[in-house]
């Protein structure tokens, strides 16, 4: 039997600015991307019939065509006509630790590591940029989860530019378990909102931010100024929509200041929220307080540390 397993890595995003629309009907954005130890486990192992078969005892992850994870495989199928005559079907099997519907880019993450998984499986011999090409087509986000660590980006999230890596920070993630943001819908909303506030000089805008507080704070490993320039413009329309998520940023805000926490935010589309402190330690001491300021048993709580990668191989 052949298979390889992997890690798939979470992201959380550092900046999110939305700049205006694209002529492909997405968004043009900004954005510094993180990798973190929140992973999924993802195993592809060969089968004998030739079919994909996607494996996952989590009750609201699809396994079929309307998983990512599966269409990175099938779009694999499409592109190497008779890969499947060479080495039989695929199983992968999932098992789901970032929470669905988050704004940490679980399902991208997934889409990622199959891509990885099946160039070695079946020795397609793909380089990073190829695999990135190929996840482009999948989702935004699949490019950044392949390579991980700490990027800048720009286009739709795909144009990728390393940035100097802040591996040794950790996060602490929070989410009510029973709140899911559509990604879509938020961006859909944002467009409603505030489309005329949108840049139509892109090239100028980019070169303008690449240089801008966020970068050079991280360039000079500056850890406080990097805090204070977290920023994520579509918390504007999910924190009013979602006003529990709204609150516990807002507590989480107070119980970093109180414990010299470098920032927090909401991550991608929501719902989210993290603050970012500079050991394991603060993390679960802040993880602690935050659980007693908040009791519900619905809130989820995580701690990560920031990666320098993104897909992970195990050893077998």
């Amino acid at each position: 039997m052949r298979l390889y397993s992997l890690l798939a890595a979470a992201k959380i995003n550092l900046y999110l600015e939305i700049v205006g629309d694209r002529p492909d009907g997405f968004h043009e954005l900004i954005m510094v991307m993180q990798s973190i130890s929140l992973a999924d486990r993802l195993t592809v192992r060969s089968i004998g019939v030739d079919s994909i078969r996607l494996v996952c005892h989590h009750p609201l992850v699809p396994k079929d065509h309307t998983n990512l994870a599966y269409r990175a495989a099938a779009l694999l199928v499409e592109r190497f006509p008779g890969v499947m005559d060479k080495w039989g079907g695929v199983e992968i099997s999932l098992d789901k630790q970032i929470p669905i519907g988050a704004g940490l880019a679980g399902g991208s993450s997934n889409a990622a590591a199959v891509l990885v998984g099946l160039d070695l499986l079946w020795q397609l011999g793909l380089t990073q940029g190829e695999l990135q090409a190929l996840g482009a087509e999948l989702g935004s986000d699949v490019p950044f989860c392949i390579a991980g660590g700490t990027l800048f980006a720009t286009g739709r999230g795909e144009q990728l530019d390393p940035l100097p890596g802040i591996e040794g920070l950790w996060v602490v993630l929070a989410k009510y378990q029973s709140t899911m943001v559509s990604t879509p819908w938020a961006y859909g909303t944002y467009r409603s909102q505030f489309g005329h506030s949108y840049h139509s000089e892109f090239g100028a805008r980019r070169s303008q931010v690449k240089a801008g507080p966020m970068v050079a704070a991280l360039t000079h490993r500056d850890l406080p100024a990097m805090g204070q320039q977290l920023y994520n413009d579509l918390e504007k329309v999910v924190l009013p929509a979602h006003p529990q998520t709204a609150q516990l940023r807002a507590i989480m805000t107070e119980l970093g200041s109180k414990l010299g926490a470098l920032g927090t935010l909401m991550s991608g589309s929501g719902p989210s929220v993290f603050t970012l402190v500079t050991s394991q330690a603060e993390a679960d001491q802040f993880m602690a307080q935050v659980r007693g300021a908040l009791p519900d048993p619905d809130l989820g709580l995580w701690t990560a540390r920031c990666l320098p990668t993104g897909v992970q191989l195990l050893e077998n």
